[in-house]
């Protein structure tokens, strides 16, 4: 199987179909490319697609009245976003930029409704990825009350290492292709404060940070500040 079919594979609305309904499925999406800070939707837009992404990287944000921005999360392959205007048809809730060049296909809302009543069990896989955003949403919210931004800086470093890190013989190397300023955004906390803790970590010998991307030396420990 090509590396760019297993990507689309791993996206929860093809999870559940056989090799030949996932082909038929594909060849009824749209490939869309987009350029490096590029906004493929905003906020407040009608919303009629969902996209998975094939190749880069896309942010969803949303954006206060006195221009305040939130970084929601980061996606990468095989990840699908835009899944609520599936059973929603309406604006959009956050902004979609794209972080570097990407690749994606859409799906239209007409297209996808046929699917789920001939394929019931896309539904539940796309019932599950509801759930665990709403799940991340929560937790999302308790760790703004109940952790401190190292906390934070932490459990965010960990869980991109997870989707973004590469093993190397230094340690977990991990391009976000994300600024200073998008890192803080995305932990909800002022720049400067997630400057002195990533100075921190990589004083005690944790992490070492280069551009954008950071190498993870010491895994364990990074992870136990995240709790």
């Amino acid at each position: 199987m090509p590396q760019e079919d297993e990507v689309v594979r791993r996206a929860p609305l093809f999870t559940a179909l056989d090799d030949a309904a996932a082909v038929s499925l594909r060849a009824s999406m749209d490939t869309v490319k987009i350029a490096k800070g590029s906004i493929l939707f905003k906020e407040g837009d009608d919303g009629e697609h969902l996209y998975v992404i094939i190749e880069g990287k896309l942010k969803l944000g949303t954006s206060s009245g006195d221009g305040r921005e939130n970084l929601l999360s980061i996606l990468g392959p095989g990840e699908m976003f835009g899944e609520l205007s599936l059973f929603d048809p309406g604006p959009r809730t956050s902004t979609a930029t794209a972080v570097t060049d990407a690749k994606l296909l859409s799906l239209s809302h007409e297209k996808v409704i046929p699917w789920l009543k001939q394929n019931p069990e896309v539904s539940l896989q796309l019932l599950a990825r509801l759930a665990q955003r709403l799940r991340r949403t929560n937790e999302a919210v308790g760790d703004l009350v109940f952790s401190d931004v190292p906390g934070r800086v932490a459990k965010a470093l960990i869980d991109l290492g997870d989707r973004f890190g590469k093993t190397t013989a230094e340690g977990l190397l991990v391009n976000h292709d994300l600024t200073q300023e998008e890192l803080a955004q995305l932990v909800g906390a002022s720049r400067e404060t997630v400057n002195k803790a990533l100075a921190d970590f990589a004083g005690r010998g944790w992490l070492k940070l280069d551009g954008r991307s950071v190498l993870i030396t010491d895994v364990e420990r990074l992870s136990k500040r995240s709790r």
